[in-house]
């Protein structure tokens, strides 16, 4: 059973960062879009602010996954993942489908934000680089 729990652990890793990966990625394949919606969301320095994105996204997703001082970057991609929600997930300020729309996406975060927690408060676990055996 142990086995299996070390390889949960780190599966659990992995899913939790996919969608950061993607994200992180689409970011840099579509960065003119990006930014454009970023600035009409009222985001200053809005170019460095993507490029701030896209390196928290990508390199925090990658170094979860490896578990590659994962707690820091746990940490990094929990407090992250506050302004973008109430930023762009502002679901209280909508309506109809998009009031849900929102409200789904902004409840999706506070899960992986509970999730990142978890790696915060207890690290990667033993299938890891940092081989932290909580």
């Amino acid at each position: 059973m142990e086995t299996l729990n070390r390889f949960l652990v780190l599966l659990g890793r992995i899913l939790l960062c996919l969608l950061f990966l993607i994200g992180g990625l689409s970011k840099i394949g579509n960065f003119s879009g990006t930014a454009a919606m970023m600035a009409s969301k009222g985001i200053p320095a809005t170019r460095v602010a993507l490029v701030l994105a896209i390196v928290i996204e990508v390199a925090g997703a990658l170094c979860v996954m490896a578990g590659f001082k994962a707690r820091f970057w746990a940490w990094v991609m929990a407090l992250y993942l506050i302004p973008v929600s109430l930023t762009f997930h502002n679901f209280w300020a909508l309506s109809g489908m998009e009031r849900m729309n929102n409200m789904t996406h902004f409840m999706k975060n506070v899960g992986l934000i509970g999730g990142l927690l978890i790696i915060a408060a207890r690290g990667a676990g033993p299938l890891s680089v940092d081989r932290s055996a909580t």
